[in-house]
């Protein structure tokens, strides 16, 4: 194998490993909170960030309610731990955000309207999925 056909490859699978602005989703469903958790069962991400739960009037995002870390690629399962009473028929927007702009990586740092560890937007729409709490 010479270098370039190593390059090549290397190129190729990097590639096929980061997703695409246009494969980015959040995937949960309407589901039980009374333990105080919720859950996305799908987060394609294109680099490290985060799952907020956002409370909502089923149109725009409002107060957080939670957060869990997200890796790049593909998180299965995410559960984030809610930071206050959710009653049943409450919507909830789960949301991917980024981890960008805030003094510490790692932590989670923003609050609504702010630009650390905002929202990530494709196409100037949120990458999000709204729930309902049973």
């Amino acid at each position: 194998m010479n270098t370039r056909t190593a390059l090549l490859g290397l190129a190729a699978a990097t590639l096929m490993s980061t997703p695409a602005l246009a494969d980015l989703a959040v995937e949960g469903s309407d589901q039980d909170v009374s333990g105080g958790t919720v859950a996305a069962s799908k987060i394609m991400a294109d680099t490290n960030g985060w799952l907020v739960v956002h409370r909502t009037d089923g149109k725009k995002p409002g107060p957080v309610v939670g957060h869990a870390p997200l890796r790049k690629g593909e998180n299965n399962d995410v559960v984030a731990i809610l930071t206050e009473p959710v009653k049943s028929g409450d919507k909830l927007m789960l949301m991917l955000h980024g981890e960008k702009g805030g003094s510490k990586t790692g932590i989670f740092e923003y609050t609504l309207g702010a630009k650390e560890d905002g929202p990530v937007k494709v196409d100037g729409k949120l990458v999000m999925s709204i729930i309902t709490a049973k």
